[in-house]
């Protein structure tokens, strides 16, 4: 064992959390938590050197990666608490799933609650029923901006954070700078030389939708150009298809954002409909990048949002809370990337 195992050894504290036994062999290690769920779970994306440090130090911290082990030995909670809501959409789905698998890579049991509506409450009710279970920490899943009334200042001792949440509910939340994501996606038309880009919006009360809107419109303010006024969908290929047979009754339109991939497939076909050629006359942009959006005809520019990892890093989050009394806190998760492919390119000369 090396001197610094041996001072590690020494700082060990002994603690009834199994997250804080997950932490000493990342701080040992000198990696992630993330990495170290990794190496315990034989998933990808850790180097060979790296993984052979990481099993090295558990073997010199004496780690048993053994939930019910532990929880035999301590007598403390070793279960994840999830609330989220009841939806089949992609993003929430897959980043419900990253919370998931990244709870049991720490070695806990997961209960989730899935609610047809976010309330107070539904809310009171859930969070009821997790503190009997009893569970370590709390994830929310919320999407909607229209919930911060119910998140805020939920009764309860359970550690809590929010993925998703407006930032002003009075816990900690887990963002995405979809804002940020949202100009880049403007920037890159403007660039191509459109002269403004129409917008193709989630549904009121979404917390994504209205950042989006925000990311668009301030760019185009920005640059000095015209803000159509944006066309509410509700995230179906269906509201994308109607969105954009409107668009393309206007002549002049050369450029369209829509804040989903699926909504971005309905203003495709609409163009197709309209025999309007894609990308020589019309550019599109989705938002999301789903597993089929590379294969849509021609591939979908769009703008990456890895959900799993969402999720995994919102449960590390949580898992941090324990122990601590710190004052909540704003997060940002991931920062998406415009993924460039084949629905885009410079305007008609004579709209340029």
């Amino acid at each position: 064992m090396t001197a610094d195992h041996t001072r590690a050894g020494e700082r060990r504290r002994q603690t009834d959390r199994s997250v804080a036994g997950i932490a000493e062999v990342a701080r040992t290690a000198g990696v992630s938590m993330m990495t170290v769920s990794r190496v315990i779970n034989d998933r990808p994306g850790v180097g060979d050197k790296t993984r052979e440090r990481v099993r090295q130090v558990m073997k010199d911290l004496n780690f048993q990666p053994n939930t019910s082990a532990r929880a035999l030995k301590t007598g403390k909670a070793s279960a994840v608490g999830i609330i989220c809501l009841a939806t089949t959409l992609y993003g929430p789905a897959v980043t419900l799933f990253g919370v998931e698998q990244a709870a049991r890579a720490a070695g806990y049991a997961v209960n989730v609650i899935s609610l047809n509506t976010i309330t107070r409450a539904t809310l009171e009710q859930a969070m009821a029923q997790l503190s009997q279970v009893p569970v370590a920490v709390v994830v929310i899943i919320s999407p909607l901006s229209s919930s911060a009334e119910s998140l805020r200042d939920l009764p309860g001792k359970l550690p809590t954070l929010a993925v998703w949440a407006p930032t002003d509910v009075g816990m900690s939340v887990a963002a995405v700078d979809h804002q940020h994501a949202a100009a880049a996606v403007t920037q890159h038309l403007l660039g191509l030389g459109h002269r403004t880009v129409h917008h193709v919006s989630g549904p009121a009360g979404w917390t994504g939708t209205e950042q989006r809107i925000e990311g668009w419109r301030t760019a185009l303010e920005a640059a000095g150009r015209p803000v159509p006024p944006p066309i509410e969908g509700d995230w179906t290929a269906r509201s994308g298809f109607e969105a954009g047979l409107r668009l393309l009754d206007q002549p002049d339109v050369t450029a369209v954002f829509a804040a989903n991939d699926q909504m971005a497939l309905g203003v495709l076909r609409a163009a197709r409909v309209r025999r309007v050629e894609v990308p020589g006359q019309l550019s599109i942009v989705g938002y999301d990048d789903g597993p089929d959006s590379a294969y849509y005809s021609p591939p979908l520019t769009t703008v990456r949002q890895d959900f799993a990892l969402i999720g995994e890093r919102a449960l590390w989050l949580a898992l941090a809370k324990i122990g601590h009394s710190t004052p909540p806190t704003v997060d940002t998760l991931v920062e998406p990337e415009l993924i460039v492919r084949e629905t885009t390119a410079p305007p008609p000369a004579t709209l340029r």
